[in-house]
């Protein structure tokens, strides 16, 4: 927002001379006239010479401004944000450890076995998260026939992330692929309202 103009800083002059533009283009790719992956192709192409795409960076430039700004007035925010990032980088760090593999490289430069690889590695991902979660919920099943009394706010911070009870080098039995399970059981007897009232914004 402040600096001398042409260097890194938002030119609203070009902003509001290309409006109508940008706005063309907007509503072009939500309609689906034209695709946001073709747009960019053609915005990239000259793109210095280009005005409409200079006029888009600088809108960019506006809204990280704006999104700088909340956070830096926001605390609120701060945590939700680090908190959020926190969960991306757990949840990155896991699925590293499940896909051990090649040390998470991809060999192949073929797309279909790159996705393949993405697909595969988080649909393993998600099983074991979903293991993990079945036995935490009966553990605090098992806690709370003993007598415990179980904070919702202690449990959030229960992550399903675990892997040191999974040995990945180990035997795998398959004689069970063809057995159905039992249905397992998704109620909890936590109340978890008081979860909702700790992440709503203050009035």
């Amino acid at each position: 927002m402040f600096g001398e103009p042409g260097r890194n800083v938002i030119d609203w002059d070009l902003i509001e001379t290309h409006f109508k533009d940008l706005m063309r283009v907007t509503v072009s790719v939500r309609e689906g006239t034209i695709s946001s992956t073709l747009l960019l192709k053609r915005l990239r192409s000259g793109s210095h010479k280009n005005a409409t795409y200079t006029a888009f960076r600088d809108v960019g430039r506006v809204i990280r401004t704006v999104q700088l700004l909340r956070y830096l007035s926001d605390a609120p925010l701060r945590g939700r944000v680090t908190a959020a990032t926190n969960k991306v980088e757990a949840f990155n760090g896991f699925s590293d450890w499940v896909r051990f593999g090649q040390r998470g490289t991809e060999a192949h430069n073929d797309p279909v076995e790159q996705e393949k690889d993405v697909k595969f590695t988080s649909l393993l991902a998600n099983l074991v998260i979903f293991h993990n979660t079945l036995d935490i919920a009966d553990v605090v099943r098992q806690l709370q026939a003993e007598g415990w009394e179980i904070d919702p706010l202690d449990l959030a911070q229960i992550s399903p992330y675990l892997t040191e009870h999974i040995n990945r080098f180990g035997a795998y039995s398959t004689h069970e692929i063809g057995v159905t399970p039992e249905d397992y059981d998704t109620r909890l007897d936590v109340d978890f309202s008081t979860l909702e009232d700790e992440r709503a914004p203050a009035a």
